[in-house]
């Protein structure tokens, strides 16, 4: 088993793969700004002001075989408008990262497991053409931007030490507890309000929390995975008129799926706060995973009608 440094693991995501990596033997170490609600004998947890401050990791990477590098500045806490936000995220996605990169390699890790995002393609992909790893990048968001960027820094970084670098491009995660886009969907359709999505022929690809989990702990440790980067997904795209029903069935709610014509909609989403929400539903989004099926020989473990059961159950719960 290996000794790991997981950063983000008070995040959606951080907080589900400290548990797996903890459940399957591995030692963590834990950078984090406030108290965990969890604790494990097996896990050592160190402050640190985030990844935008000078952080001296040394004392955290003592011994450590592998960091997993989860922690981000998320679109959700700023609002990009001007060229001093992507100076920002820079700073911290871009700088942070390579910062902690470059001293776990002089502190001897062997490898660095990096979150990033296949928002690094763009935001929408053609239809039929899904996102691959030899798409050319076109990130259209300041957070793609920075993570794009750390993504050449690491490969630079690595080129020149015996640290091995793996990236990571997930779309966007759901599970139980998840917060942001799929969130309000979930509050849009439990509030019964007619969504006027019928027609649209987009397709999404989407990810599981516990499947992007199971694969970044396969990362830790596959040889295979050293030196490339590696799109995941749950390994089965939904249209979205099939995702709003799913996502009704489980919230016993009976789907309001309307037509409207593309200006109409688009006036009422602005009057409604929701446009940013309702484009992105409207856009395809596909991502081809061949590649790393091919590489890892990984499959997604957990079904996406499961998963969005389980989404919504906890949703209704809480």
């Amino acid at each position: 088993m290996s000794k790991i440094l997981l950063t983000g693991s008070s995040g959606f995501v951080g907080q589900a793969l400290a548990r797996r990596l903890l459940a399957v033997g591995h030692r963590l170490r834990l950078p984090v700004r406030s108290p965990l609600p969890w604790q494990s004998e097996n896990a050592l947890v160190f402050p640190f002001e985030g990844l935008g401050a000078p952080t001296d990791w040394s004392g955290a990477l003592v011994g450590v075989d592998v960091v997993v590098h989860c922690a981000a500045s998320y679109p959700r806490a700023m609002k990009e408008t001007t060229a001093d936000t992507l100076a920002e995220y820079r700073h911290c996605n871009v700088d942070g990262s390579v910062r902690l990169a470059s001293q776990a390699a002089r502190a001897g890790a062997r490898r660095f497991v990096f979150v990033s995002t296949v928002e690094v393609c763009g935001e929408q992909s053609q239809p039929g053409h899904p996102f691959s790893v030899e798409s050319v990048p076109a990130p259209a968001s300041f957070y793609a931007v920075s993570k794009l960027e750390t993504e050449h820094a690491l490969f630079a970084l690595t080129a020149s030490s015996n640290m091995e670098v793996v990236i990571v491009r997930p779309p966007p995660v759901y599970g139980p507890g998840v917060k942001g886009d799929f969130h309000a969907l979930m509050q849009w359709l439990d509030r019964g309000k007619p969504l006027p999505l019928a027609g649209v022929g987009s397709q999404r690809s989407m990810i599981s929390r516990s499947n992007l989990v199971d694969f970044l702990a396969q990362c830790v440790h596959h040889p295979a995975a050293a030196g490339h980067i590696l799109h995941v997904s749950d390994g089965k795209d939904l249209m979205i008129s099939a995702l709003v029903s799913q996502l009704s069935e489980a919230l016993e709610k009976p789907p309001q799926l309307t037509h409207m014509p593309t200006w109409l909609l688009r006036s009422r989403a602005r009057l409604s706060g929701r446009y940013a929400l309702i484009e992105r539903l409207r856009a395809t989004m596909q991502v081809d995973i061949e590649h790393t099926y091919r590489l890892l020989g990984w499959n997604p473990p957990y079904e996406i009608e499961d998963s969005l059961a389980q989404t919504a159950a906890y949703f209704r719960k809480h």
